[in-house]
């Protein structure tokens, strides 16, 4: 039992390389996605930003809502698959409670 316990202690710190590969690659893949998906949606390259003085309030926060929704896919996605990898490769769970993120 004493094993089981410091297999639980040290997972986390075992899983952190991966979260954070796995992080980067879907932060990259969701930027790419943002940029097709707001191609699509405005017919524009460049998707506006809060500073910019010639859009509209409205433009802006779809561009904010829209990347936002992307980048939580994208994280949520690397995440559960990076904690099924560690669950199928170990036989456990990287995360010892039952919590959401920080």
């Amino acid at each position: 039992m004493a094993k089981r316990t410091k297999k639980k202690l040290k997972l986390p710190l075992a899983y952190k390389p991966l979260g954070f590969a796995l992080g980067w690659a879907s932060g990259t893949l969701a930027g790419l996605a943002f940029r097709k998906t707001w191609t699509a949606l405005r017919h524009e390259d460049d998707a506006p930003d809060a500073l910019d003085r010639d859009r509209g309030w409205g433009e802006i926060l779809l561009a904010a809502a829209v990347q936002g929704a992307l980048f939580a896919v994208a994280r949520s996605v690397a995440d559960r698959t990076g904690a099924k990898a560690i669950e199928r490769s170990t036989g456990v769970w990287p995360v010892s409670d039952k919590g959401g993120r920080d």
